[in-house]
């Protein structure tokens, strides 16, 4: 179920609904707010729609890297997957296993 949240985003007051908890929503508003004071810190003529933009951009680019890393691991996975698949059917056709041989 939905929560509503009262929080503070670079000096502005927002109403958001989360359906996650207090810590996660936090996390959120203080790692956005943190981007926005560093941004700011390092430019010192830009106003505040300039910060969120900058904030905004910045945050999608990360997301854009972690997802393609993200792929990058599933297909090597997959590749890892494949391969001890063939493996394990190779073996197999080498190998016939019989319970009674263990007996």
């Amino acid at each position: 179920m939905k929560k509503r949240f009262d929080i503070k985003v670079i000096g502005h007051d927002f109403s958001v609904l989360s359906d996650k908890g207090d810590e996660h929503v936090s996390k959120i508003v203080q790692h956005v707010n943190e981007r926005a004071r560093e941004i700011g810190d390092a430019s010192k003529d830009v106003t505040i729609s300039d910060i969120a933009i900058l904030v905004a951009l910045n945050i999608t680019e990360e997301l854009f890297r972690v997802r393609g890393e993200k792929e990058d691991l599933l297909s090597r996975f997959e590749g890892e997957i494949e391969e001890l698949i063939s493996y394990i059917d190779e073996k197999s056709k080498s190998t016939p296993c019989d319970v009674r041989d263990s007996l």
